[in-house]
């Protein structure tokens, strides 16, 4: 009997384009048990049979679902990254023509993902435990974010809005940025994800030089040309 792939599916997901909003993530039995497990003890300090007492089933029924230890941990990523990929895809479609909302939306939307998602976030670290097909794949489809960020702040510099020499490796510095809070956010902390978030957005302003600009500027214009001072 073929086994079955990917089980995660968005639990009372909301309509696409309310990127702000967030439910829990309804994954299968499995999935849901090899995240805690993954988050606690690593991916490496992880084993089949773990998972499978956390499930309360055998080790050849959870097989069954998922080829092997990879697997499961290639299930999650995807689910993490399609859940971070269509929000900053809505966010950047809300943000209008404006570089700079683009900008601040997108990164408010990778922030709210790194820190309500946290313990998907978190399995980022452990990808280097994937085979070289699989990371390869992984790695394609985070590198939409990126390819996002990074058509972002071409637009703002090319429109006179945003002062950076290197657009592609600012997009990379942003994202590694906001990637890097899973290694440090945790439930109950000081702070709200929307506090950070809002935090987040005015330190990346402040990189691409648009910081206390309007956030819908009709001070933009194309072509590069701009009327602020």
């Amino acid at each position: 009997m073929a086994k079955k792939n990917n089980e995660a599916t968005p639990e009372g997901a909301p309509a696409r384009g309310d990127w702000r909003h967030y439910e829990p993530i309804q994954l299968s039995p499995i999935l849901t048990h090899a995240l805690e497990a993954f988050y606690e003890h690593g991916f490496h300090g992880t084993t089949v049979r773990d998972i499978a007492r956390r499930v309360g089933v055998t080790v050849p029924a959870l097989y069954y679902h998922h080829e092997n230890k990879e697997a499961v941990l290639v299930a999650l990523l995807e689910t993490a990254t399609n859940d971070v990929i269509w929000r900053a895809s809505a966010a950047a479609e809300e943000g209008g023509d404006g570089p700079r909302t683009r900008l601040a939306n997108v990164i408010e939307a990778v922030v709210l993902h790194m820190t309500h998602r946290v313990r998907l976030a978190a399995l980022d670290s452990e990808l280097r435990y994937l085979q070289p097909d699989n990371r390869r794949h992984y790695a394609a489809t985070r590198k939409k974010l990126e390819k996002l960020l990074d058509e972002i702040i071409e637009d703002g510099v090319r429109r006179g809005v945003f002062a950076v020499t290197l657009p592609a490796e600012t997009a990379r510095a942003l994202l590694g940025m906001c990637q890097a809070i899973a290694t440090w956010y945790h439930d109950g902390g000081p702070l709200r994800p929307e506090e950070i978030a809002e935090r987040y957005v005015d330190i990346a302003l402040t990189t691409v030089g648009a910081r206390g600009l309007p956030a819908r500027s009709d001070l933009e214009h194309p072509g590069g040309a701009s009327s602020i001072g």
